[in-house]
């Protein structure tokens, strides 16, 4: 199998002082970081059945991600608030809408198929990871979690990822060690300007920098460094040439607002969101 499934948050990304809003989430956008690096891809959550729902439902489809078991629901779509500052992000107000639903088990045989599942702590999966893992190696994005709250999942665990831009260089090392002790076979860890850095199942570290640049925005430069990297994994690159293939596509999403594209005008409809 090559393909890669994601499970779980979408997100409408409004950017009150722009005046715009963009798709996004993890799982979306590291659905399309995967497409954009050659996998194909699927991606299986819930959005709103209005116009919002509709900006991300297309910029799926633009990417030719599978949506089989996408729900659409009635109701709002989920969205967060973003504010840009010197290029980095920062989240204000947010609603998670109806995007929060329970795989049920035709979800799961759905989710066998594929050679990978990548989820994470946005996406109120935790309590069904360990049927996710029953049906395919996971993939999970911990972002700066505390360890009480990663510890309970990573046995379950394939491929762990961690946002690290706030440790030093050794404490990035010591906590991919740390958390492949506790189940793992890869743990990836970001570490933004810095670069990232993959510990794989032999217990070797690699490390690629970061692409010099001037971030436009910061927005999604993670999730576009996890798609990567799984989806070259999959296509049969080594750890170094799949780190580098994620800093490229990191430093794409950087050069622009949003963390992918597909931008549309900010209007009524998310008026309680800049309220």
């Amino acid at each position: 199998m090559s393909r890669l499934a994601t499970v779980g948050d979408n997100v409408i990304d409004v950017y009150p002082a722009l005046g715009r809003v963009f798709p996004g989430g993890n799982t979306v956008n590291v659905a399309v970081a995967a497409r954009r690096s050659g996998a194909q891809a699927a991606y299986l959550g819930a959005i709103g059945s209005g116009p919002d729902g509709a900006v991300v439902r297309a910029a799926l489809a633009a990417e030719e991600i599978e949506t089989t078991r996408m729900r659409v629901l009635d109701g709002p779509n989920a969205y967060s608030t973003i504010e840009v500052v010197d290029g980095d992000r920062i989240f204000g107000a947010h609603d998670l809408g109806v995007s929060v639903f329970r795989l049920d088990a035709a979800d799961l045989d759905y989710l066998s198929r594929f050679w990978c599942v990548h989820t994470g702590d946005c996406s109120s999966t935790e309590d069904q990871l360990a049927d996710l893992a029953a049906a395919a190696r996971v993939s999970f994005d911990f972002s700066d979690r505390p360890p009480d709250y990663c510890e309970p999942l990573l046995c379950h665990v394939w491929f762990a990822c961690f946002s690290g831009s706030h440790l030093t260089s050794d404490e990035v090392v010591d906590l991919a060690h740390r958390a492949a002790s506790a189940g793992p076979e890869f743990v990836l860890v970001t570490e933004g300007p810095r670069g990232a850095l993959l510990r794989t199942a032999e217990g070797e570290i690699h490390r690629v920098p970061a692409l010099p640049l001037q971030p436009v925005d910061t927005l999604g430069a993670g999730d576009a460094v996890i798609g990567a990297v799984l989806a070259r994994l999959m296509l049969g690159d080594d750890p170094d040439a799949a780190l580098g293939a994620g800093q490229e596509l990191a430093a794409i999403s950087c050069a622009e607002y949003g963390a992918f594209g597909y931008g549309e005008n900010l209007d009524g409809r998310w008026a309680a969101a800049i309220a």
